[in-house]
């Protein structure tokens, strides 16, 4: 095993200036997947469990999602929510059991709320998720092979959690997989740089969200 004295950000803006790490790279048709960008996870002078990143993450979210809708291509967005009774949070809900615990997010709850400040339009698809993936018991899947995308874009949070386990079961379901930097988020620098050190060097491209927009910018021209 290598060690270092780096910190987990300089090593990640090692890894992205490599010249030899070869991308993914985008594909025909993509799908736009906000992963729960609730009050829960957004709020951070409401929920001791919100956390911040790049103050601008949601500006850029809402970029994103008016560039597909423009090429008329799935926005979907996830938020997290569970059972008065929290059996459907399952194992995952009992470490810890305090109005802050995870299972304790309800149905209907402020905490459960999508942020205010992103713009869910009437045609994006809306899923709610008891686990990490936001592929896992949704219908994700079957929206994605409806649409005909091979390309996943994936944002919001937290990037050592949901948005890895999103990724990973992205790629492993045979799509490419993108992850705008400026879009995720996570509580702690260390946490959020060493995960997308390790989705870029395996599972996702990790690039700056201005890649992204440009690349939607000129599949729109092609439409033009």
């Amino acid at each position: 095993m290598i060690t270092t004295d780096k910190t987990a950000k300089e090593l990640f803006f090692e890894v992205m200036a490599n010249p030899q790490r070869v991308p993914f790279g985008f594909g025909r048709k993509a799908v736009l997947v906000n992963v729960d960008p609730q009050k829960a996870y957004t709020r951070t002078e409401l929920y001791k469990t919100a956390y911040e990143t790049d103050p601008h993450q949601l500006d850029y979210v809402n970029q994103l999602a008016r560039a597909f809708r423009t090429l008329n291509w799935p926005v979907v967005w996830t938020h997290v929510a569970f059972l008065d009774s929290a059996e459907d949070a399952g194992v995952w809900g009992t470490r810890t059991d305090t109005p802050d615990s995870l299972q304790n997010i309800k149905y209907g709850s402020d905490r459960a709320a999508f942020d205010e400040r992103v713009e869910i339009a009437p045609s994006d698809v809306v899923y709610t998720k008891r686990m990490p993936s936001a592929f896992f018991e949704t219908p994700l899947q079957s929206l994605l092979v409806w649409h005909q995308v091979d390309t996943v874009i994936v944002t919001g949070g937290s990037t050592s959690g949901c948005i890895r386990a999103t990724a990973v079961d992205s790629l492993s379901r045979g799509y490419r997989t993108i992850v705008p930097m400026e879009c995720v988020a996570d509580k702690h620098e260390s946490y959020h740089y060493a995960n997308l050190t390790d989705l870029h060097l395996k599972y996702a491209d990790v690039m700056p969200v201005a890649d992204v927009l440009s690349w939607l910018a000129s599949r729109a021209d092609e439409q033009a």
